[in-house]
């Protein structure tokens, strides 16, 4: 009898142990992790872009595609723009803004570009970089970060991300 229990002891612990640690083996759901940090930074804002021509052309083509039109003000030393880009072409977050709205990046410079356009699309930048504004393909406005609720890009949740291009997307 005291053999039996010692063996169903034993077993329970191994079992025990076996559960914990594969639990602790497996990965963070995507969703719930940061989005992807970035090793090199590309020319996401050229220098020599016309934000406003390239608005206007995403607007057309937003209305044609029955699509909204996202820009997102930043710059090409700003890390979280880059963090924040990358999201926006990879994963679910990649795929919503594919099918349903055109991004424009507009470059500020140094914070002295541009601004025109940031106050036009009510998106100011004393909070950070990047700030996001959604329009609709006539140009209305239907969002702009006001609080520099993007500015921390590199430590928001996919699942965040796609849930806020859900809500804006049109549907």
């Amino acid at each position: 009898m005291t053999h039996r229990f010692l063996k169903l002891a034993v077993t329970v612990i191994l079992v025990v142990v076996w559960a914990a640690f594969s639990q602790a083996q497996k990965p963070a759901r995507e969703s719930d992790e940061v989005l992807t940090p970035v090793m090199t930074k590309g020319d996401l804002y050229p220098a020599n872009a016309d934000a406003k021509k390239e608005i206007g052309e995403a607007l057309e083509k937003a209305a044609k595609e029955k699509k909204r039109v996202i820009l997102i003000f930043g710059a090409n030393w700003c890390y979280d723009c880059h963090v924040l880009d990358r999201a926006l072409h990879e994963g679910d977050a990649g795929q919503i803004v594919k099918e349903k709205f055109v991004l424009v990046h507009v470059d500020i410079g140094e914070g002295d570009k541009n601004l025109d356009l940031a106050k036009k699309y009510q998106t100011p930048l004393d909070k950070g970089v990047p700030a996001v504004a959604i329009l609709k393909g006539d140009g209305t406005l239907l969002y702009s970060s006001g609080d520099g609720e993007f500015e921390s890009a590199r430590t928001m949740i996919k699942k965040d991300l796609k849930a806020f291009l859900q809500r804006w997307n049109g549907n």
